[in-house]
């Protein structure tokens, strides 16, 4: 696992589920994927960001908005938050492998600086990419199952039991492991931190299955199938702003 740079150029929500259904609204009606393969961003068109990506948010949330651009001589997916909220999901069904790597670049020029994830005054972040897993769901708690449920219902969609995000964070140290503040069905992974590489792309590469592990360990002992992967970015519990972009994704086995 390594991290590398290439060049420098309100009110808290009231539903712990809702967080993780926004961001995970991904597996049953309306999966646009085909095949294993992640829509690359440097393949498509300038403009809004469409099919195989799909647009998830809560009620009553501006959106984040989601565009391709051109940036530098290259097609990138930007990311701009202003006291908004959203994500982009791409369905997907990978099987469980040890050797699986995530690899990814991203870049962020602007941090949410209110943001504080450890609270949930404070949830919000510029960037993240999140990892949803074919988790049974029967092998959680019944109090875990029935806000899945109640999810489900206030959504229409259902909810993966176990989302991993890796954070661009603004405060938390690089390497720092923690729950979500609303639910523990969601869980970060810090792989940066603070300004420091501000207006640099960042190459990210991930083994999935230990990551996988390190956040989700005390559940189970291997990782089961990914099911989605999500864009995602806020800024709405600090009213704040973030901008960011990201380069193509892809899952390797």
């Amino acid at each position: 696992m390594r991290t590398t740079p290439e060049n420098r150029a309100r009110p808290a929500r009231t539903l712990a589920v809702c967080s993780a259904a926004a961001l995970a609204l991904l597996v049953q009606g309306r999966c646009l994927a085909q095949g294993d393969a992640i829509g690359a961003f440097s393949q498509m068109a300038t403009g809004p960001l469409g099919a195989p990506w799909h647009f998830a948010t809560l009620p009553n949330k501006a959106p984040t908005d989601f565009s391709v651009v051109e940036l530098n001589g290259e097609h990138v997916l930007r990311v701009a938050t202003r006291d908004a909220y959203g994500n982009m999901v791409h369905a997907l069904h990978q099987p469980p492998s040890a050797a699986l790597q995530l690899q990814w670049r991203w870049r962020v020029e602007q941090l949410v600086e209110q943001a504080d994830v450890r609270t949930r005054a404070g949830d919000d972040a510029a960037i993240k990419l999140c990892v949803s897993f074919d988790y049974e769901k029967s092998q959680l708690s019944f109090g875990e199952r029935a806000k899945l449920q109640l999810g489900r219902i206030s959504t229409g969609e259902d909810i993966p039991a176990e989302t991993l995000c890796y954070l661009w964070d603004n405060r938390q140290p690089v390497g720092t492991v923690l729950h979500n503040a609303f639910t523990h069905r969601l869980r970060f992974i810090v792989l940066q931190s603070g300004g420091a590489h501000l207006g640099q792309w960042i190459t990210e590469r991930r083994n999935l299955a230990a990551d996988y592990l390190q956040a989700f360990g005390e559940e189970s002992a291997s990782m089961p199938a990914v099911i989605g992967v999500t864009v995602s970015a806020d800024s709405d519990n600090t009213h704040g702003s973030g901008l960011a972009y990201m380069g193509d994704i892809r899952l390797q086995p």
